[in-house]
């Protein structure tokens, strides 16, 4: 299995910063906020991992992390040409994972703790069918997907609901199966244009083959003023405990 950081789209909700660069290299606390995911990739085990950004700072990337000699792995990077979603930004990952399991990041999600994700990649490495979603129970589920899961099943996702079924939001850490790639080809654009990954993964919950893990700890993403401020308060205390 082969790891794959989501570092492209505009960032639209961060200008006029991302107006410069890349959302994901803007700063959490001390790091830039690509190191998060690179980290938690590492804890989980992945030595091969391939950064998707957009073709602006793609070079910034590059730059920053070179080959990830001195992170101890072999990094890989593509460029998503524009903005078209998450599922078609994980498309451009279809020869790098060499019809293989894929782990999926996105690159502006923060976790506080990686426990989970680890026992969840070896869970699923046991036999690599099907699919795994990592979910956190959070006050605001109506910002996100929410699961509706029973006992050990996912009964199905729905995007930012206005009555969650739910408060188990779904956050930005994805398994899949090889299949992944054949199930983005047949995808049509959501109303907004681009290719959803809670399609791909309601298309897993439909084949009986999507799996769960509950998250513990603090989790955020970083793609607004507030919640990067969030992200950063939380590291900042998290380094200060150390």
């Amino acid at each position: 299995m082969k790891g794959i950081i989501l570092a492209g789209g505009n960032g639209t909700r961060l200008r006029p910063v991302t107006h410069v660069t890349n959302k994901h290299l803007l700063p959490v606390y001390d790091r830039p906020m690509i190191y998060f995911p690179l980290e938690t990739m590492i804890a989980c085990g992945f030595k091969d991992i391939l950064i998707v950004s957009g073709k602006e700072h793609a070079g910034h990337f590059l730059n920053l992390l070179g080959s990830g000699k001195s992170f101890g792995v072999r990094l890989s990077y593509e460029v998503q040409e524009e903005a078209g979603g998450i599922a078609q930004a994980l498309a451009l990952g279809e020869s790098f994972a060499d019809e293989g399991s894929v782990a999926v990041h996105l690159g502006d999600n923060i976790f506080e703790h990686t426990k989970q994700l680890v026992s969840g990649v070896a869970r699923f490495q046991r036999d690599e069918r099907g699919a795994m979603i990592f979910v956190k129970e959070v006050p605001d589920p109506e910002r996100f997907g929410v699961a509706e899961v029973d006992g050990e099943r996912v009964v199905r996702i729905v995007e930012k609901p206005k009555k969650p079924v739910s408060n188990l939001c779904v956050t930005g850490f994805y398994i899949y199966d090889a299949n992944v790639f054949s199930i983005i080809q047949k995808l049509k654009p959501s109303g907004r244009g681009e290719l959803e990954i809670t399609d791909v993964n309601n298309s897993y919950i439909e084949r009986g083959t999507m799996q769960f893990e509950k998250v513990d700890g603090e989790w955020t993403d970083a793609g607004t003023f507030d919640s990067l401020l969030r992200a950063s308060n939380l590291i900042a205390k998290k380094v200060r405990k150390e």
